[in-house]
């Protein structure tokens, strides 16, 4: 067997420091790879994060780290979210999207991204939320959809998949009523942001009003909570004065129409009595005047 070579200390050294130095330059070309490649254009890209704020952004961008966690695209174009590109996001948590231009439909956008937190979609122009706009977020916790204009209407069932909701904010866009049992199907939520809103503050408000309160739900901003109409309670903050208003037509109340209606029915069911009974007085007086009397029996009985 030929003899091991032997190394010295120094050529030792010199060995492990070329190897040390070939790793180095190898982790960097992987790193600066890496940020060439899988980060947009523009975009800052931290460890799992991505924020793209700010950018001017028309389209959704490209090369996202799949890993990504948190993405960050406030304030840039975006009219649309293209679901497939997405939907490769299946780790992130956190996706703001606020300060756009997101207001056609988005129904099943966010199919398979289930494991998100934290949603913004405010300052937009969204229109409507439906039960399929959110469906697939069941583990979404803080939802921002406030300053958003267009925003008119949310359907009955719109969260009825998101339990696990604390936070939801719905403040300054144009809602006029949104239903108890959207708000019921929130077994954990404990902060509704409604202010700015153009509320109409009918009878059906009043379920709402009330879950409102027994459920201790901390309205933000509750002074600026009001009602829009109608006029009796225009501009009366919705929780407190105009609760009183509403209890007060709703269940006590009777105005002049109320009145003038009870006073036909009653106008009308005294006629009607008083007609009845004369017809049957009438009725009486011609029975006897037709039926013969015992007398009238005995007398012809002796003429014969």
């Amino acid at each position: 067997m030929a003899p091991r070579p032997e190394w010295s200390g120094e050529d030792r050294g010199a060995k492990g420091a070329g190897c040390c130095l070939r790793w180095v330059v190898l982790l960097l070309g992987i790193g600066r790879t890496a940020e060439g490649v899988s980060c947009p254009q523009g975009c800052t890209c931290e460890y799992l994060a991505v924020n793209c704020t700010g950018k001017r952004l028309a389209e959704f961008p490209a090369t996202i780290p799949l890993d990504t966690r948190q993405l960050i695209l406030a304030q840039n174009q975006l009219s649309y979210l293209p679901s497939v590109e997405l939907n490769f996001l299946s780790d992130l948590i956190y996706l703001d999207c606020s300060g756009n231009a997101l207001g056609q439909d988005l129904d099943f956008t966010f199919v398979s991204i289930i494991r998100l937190v934290y949603l913004d979609l405010s300052f937009n122009n969204l229109t409507l939320i439906t039960f399929g706009t959110f469906s697939q977020l069941g583990s979404l916790v803080v939802l921002k959809l406030s300053d958003n204009p267009g925003l008119v209407e949310i359907e009955k069932d719109s969260f009825a998949n998101n339990t696990w909701l604390r936070h939801l904010d719905v403040s300054r866009c144009s809602l006029t009523f949104i239903d108890a049992i959207t708000l019921r199907d929130l077994p954990n939520l404990r902060s509704l942001g409604l202010s700015g809103n153009p509320w109409f503050c009918n009878c059906s408000f009043m379920e709402l009003c009330s879950f409102i309160k027994e459920s201790g739900i901390t309205i933000p901003d509750s002074d600026n909570v009001t009602c829009y109409s109608p006029a009796f309670v225009h501009d009366l903050k919705l929780l407190e004065e105009a609760q009183e208003q509403l209890n007060y037509k709703c269940f006590i109340h009777f105005d002049d129409q109320d009145y003038l209606f009870l006073g036909l029915v009653g106008f009308c069911i005294f006629s009607a009595g008083t007609v009845f009974a004369w017809l049957l007085g009438v009725c009486a007086v011609v029975y006897e005047f037709l039926t013969p009397t015992g007398d009238d029996e005995d007398e012809e009985d002796w003429d014969e």
